[in-house]
């Protein structure tokens, strides 16, 4: 798991990928159960650059936005996980942030691209961050159909 980084070391590889002209992509999210829609997402982000960069949710933060119950599994094994992905540079893996603690944390980062997927809620946020980067926001896919952590749990409830 020695791809699983804190922001310090984070901002600190970004720097040195860009001083290396490598190409950076950014996505975050929850991933909390990996499926076929997350791999292909992540997949397809990879391509858009050189180094990818996964901003992992923290527990408390998935807690509040999707309620009792989740996330299903913790930060650790999410970012074991992730961090496993061939196509996964970096995880980093986020404490609890508001909005402009965030939006810092981009601009530190400095990513060239910010992946999303087309019908991405929180999609004007990550227009708010390309804008403050100069990044390009890319839709790299659109959601698969019935792929979500939040289906598979219905189905299984």
């Amino acid at each position: 798991m020695n791809n699983v980084v804190n922001i310090k070391r984070a901002v600190e590889i970004a720097h040195k990928s860009k001083s290396e002209d490598k190409k950076i992509v950014l996505v975050g999210g929850c991933f909390d159960i990996l499926h076929i829609g997350h791999i292909t997402f992540l997949e397809k982000a990879k391509s858009e650059g050189d180094v990818l960069f996964v901003l992992l949710e923290s527990d408390e933060s998935i807690w509040k936005s999707k309620g009792e119950g989740r996330p299903i599994n913790n930060v650790d094994d999410r970012a074991k996980i992730l961090s496993s992905l061939k196509f996964v540079d970096f995880v980093v893996v986020l404490p609890e942030m508001n909005s402009r603690q965030y939006d810092e944390l981009i601009v530190e980062i400095h990513p060239d691209v910010i992946a999303t997927t087309r019908g991405d809620m929180a999609v004007s946020h990550k227009i708010r961050q390309a804008k403050l980067t100069g990044a390009k926001l890319k839709y790299v896919t659109g959601m698969i159909k019935d792929s979500s952590t939040t289906n598979l749990i219905k189905l299984l409830g």
